[in-house]
C-alpha cells in the first residue's frame, strides 16, 4: 500500500527535494563540509584503528530470501601462471569475485528505493533501468570521510543484544547520545549499534535476519533535525523487522532514501568498536567508508574504517 496519512505528512515534512539544487544527486552527503571533516580528523586522537566491516565469504549473513543477492563467492582464475612459460620468470596468481553488491557491509545508493514513481529529488523512478541506476548510481557519492559518532542503542537500554525487533526511535537514539557524552552535529555519520550481530556469530543467519532490531518511523525526524550525513546499523534489514504496520512495508527505506535522500548502510560490525568506546569514553570518531564507484550500481560494498 501507499504510505498512509501520517507518513505522507511525515514525508513532506522531512523532505530534503531542492535543498541542494534540482541537480543533486548525493542528498545529505552533502552535509560533509571542511568542518566535518576537519572534526573527523579531530577525532583521531589515539591512532587506534578499527574495521567496521564483516567478512566478504560464502559464510555471509544472506539466506537467499532475497533472490539473487549472493554472498560473496571468489574463484580463482590463474594459479602462479607463467606467460613465458618458463616457471622461472614472472609468474602471477588472479582471482574473481560474484556477489550482491548489498550482501556484506555497504550502503544503499539513493536510487535503492523509490515509491509514487519518483527517487530523490522527484527524480523518475524509470532513470533506473535494467543497465543500472542512471541518476542515483552509487558512483555519485564520491569520497565518503567525516567524523563518526557511534550511538550503542543495546548498551543505553542495558542489553548485549535485542531478542524482538525493537523499534529504535529518537529517544533511544538521545539516550546512546547522552550515554556517549556526545553532540551530534550536521555532516556526521550515524553508526547505530544494536547487538543483532550477536546472532551471526552463533551461526544464526535466520535469526540474524529477523526478528530485528532497527531504526523506526519515530527516529526519522531525529536525523532529519540533526542533519546526519549518513546512518549505518548492524543488521541486514536497517529498519526495524517485521515493520511496526504490517500493511507498510520498509517505510524508513521509503522516507530516508526518497524524500530526505538519506545515505543507508547495513550489516556493518560495530561490537569491537564499541567495547573500546565503552571502555575509554570515547565515542567519536574519524570514519572513512567510500564505496566501490560502481557505475549505476544501487549499492555499494565498502570496508568502514574508524579511527580514534
Amino acid at each position: 500500500m501507499a504510505l498512509p496519512q501520517h507518513l505522507q505528512q511525515l514525508a513532506s515534512k522531512v523532505s530534503n527535494w531542492g535543498r541542494w539544487g534540482d541537480d543533486d544527486r548525493r542528498g545529505t552527503l552533502n552535509l560533509i563540509d571542511v568542518a566535518a571533516v576537519q572534526r573527523g580528523v579531530a577525532a583521531a586522537r589515539q591512532g587506534r584503528v578499527f574495521s567496521l566491516a564483516i567478512p566478504f565469504d560464502e559464510d555471509g549473513p544472506q539466506t537467499g530470501v532475497i533472490p539473487g543477492r549472493e554472498n560473496p563467492s571468489r574463484s580463482m582464475i590463474m594459479v602462479n601462471v607463467s606467460f613465458t612459460g618458463d616457471p622461472s620468470d614472472f609468474c602471477t596468481s588472479d582471482d574473481a569475485l560474484t556477489m550482491g553488491v548489498q550482501a556484506a557491509t555497504h550502503w544503499d545508493a539513493l536510487a535503492h528505493a523509490c515509491y509514487d514513481g519518483k527517487l530523490f529529488n522527484g527524480v523518475s523512478a524509470d532513470t533506473t533501468d535494467e543497465a543500472g541506476a542512471h541518476q542515483f548510481g552509487i558512483e555519485r557519492f564520491g569520497p565518503v570521510v567525516s567524523r563518526g559518532v557511534l550511538l550503542d542503542v543495546a548498551r543505553a537500554l542495558g542489553v548485549d543484544y535485542f531478542e524482538d525487533g525493537h523499534p529504535i526511535t529518537g529517544a533511544d537514539l538521545d539516550a546512546a547520545a547522552a550515554l556517549a557524552g556526545i553532540t551530534v552535529l550536521p555532516g556526521d555519520i550515524v553508526c547505530v549499534r544494536t547487538g543483532q550481530m550477536h546472532w551471526l556469530r552463533q551461526g544464526d543467519k535466520g535469526r540474524f535476519n529477523q526478528p530485528s532490531p532497527g531504526m523506526s518511523t519515530q527516529s526519522i525526524e531525529w536525523v532529519r533535525d540533526h542533519d546526519v550525513a549518513a546512518v549505518a546499523t548492524d543488521t541486514l534489514v536497517f529498519e526495524c523487522w517485521p515493520c511496526e504496520d504490517p500493511a507498510v512495508l520498509l517505510p524508513v527505506h521509503m522516507i530516508h532514501l526518497r524524500d530526505i535522500g538519506l545515505v543507508q548502510g547495513q550489516n556493518w560490525a560495530l561490537d569491537e568498536l564499541a567495547a573500546d568506546c565503552a571502555a575509554d569514553g570515547q565515542y567519536d570518531f574519524l570514519l572513512s567508508a567510500s564505496p566501490l564507484p560502481l557505475t549505476r550500481a544501487v549499492g555499494g560494498p565498502v570496508a568502514p574504517t574508524a579511527v580514534k
